[in-house]
């Protein structure tokens, strides 16, 4: 059998897949200063988010024989009208299956429909610590940094978590040029009936 074979596939997420996404985030949330959030969502809620975020944008899963190994979505950065071409990205990993491409795998898929889409810069909130620890390392930083994006400013001490005061940092990578007059965002479920044509 060839490797190929045995490669992931990217999926829309579905409401239905909440349970399992959510026990690839809860780590993260319980033993990381990843996510700064305190307490795990219920399925519910988490169901909820998933919905939310496929009313615009696309909220991708990595499949392999039945089994979640990842997940990855944009949102609205900001959230104000002109910010409107600009979208943040959140992706998290089950813990054994990182470190094999598949996070960089996934950012391309949302970087080609967010292209699609006509959004022009990609931005990422991310965690940091001077002192790596054992909730918190720089390997984020590191990940968006080999996928092309930059640095753009630190707010220093803004998350505590863990009797620990962390720093976060956003990153961006710009998509492609940004036209005087840009054209329209597309919401995701549009650009999907437009390709099922």
């Amino acid at each position: 059998m060839s490797d190929h074979a045995s490669m992931p596939r990217f999926r829309v997420a579905r409401p239905e897949d909440a349970p399992e996404l959510l026990n690839i985030y809860a780590p993260y949330v319980e033993k990381t200063a990843i996510s700064f959030e305190y307490t795990v969502p219920t399925e519910e809620e988490f169901r909820a988010r998933i919905e939310t975020t496929l009313q615009k944008y696309p909220y991708l899963v990595a499949e392999k024989d039945g089994a979640l190994l990842g997940y990855a979505y944009t949102h609205p950065f900001v959230g104000r009208a002109a910010y409107d071409w600009s979208a943040e990205t959140t992706i998290y990993l089950r813990t054994d299956c990182r470190k094999m491409g598949l996070g960089k795998r996934l950012y391309g898929a949302l970087e080609e429909i967010s292209k699609a889409q006509n959004i022009c810069s990609l931005n990422a909130c991310i965690g940091w610590t001077e002192t790596e620890d054992a909730h918190l390392t720089k390997n984020s930083v590191r990940f968006h940094e080999h996928l092309g994006y930059t640095l753009v400013g630190t707010f220093h001490k803004c998350g505590y978590k863990f009797d620990t005061w962390y720093d976060m940092v956003w990153m961006e990578k710009m998509l492609g040029a940004h036209p005087a007059h840009p054209a329209p965002v597309i919401p995701f479920p549009d650009l999907a009936k437009r390709q099922r044509r």
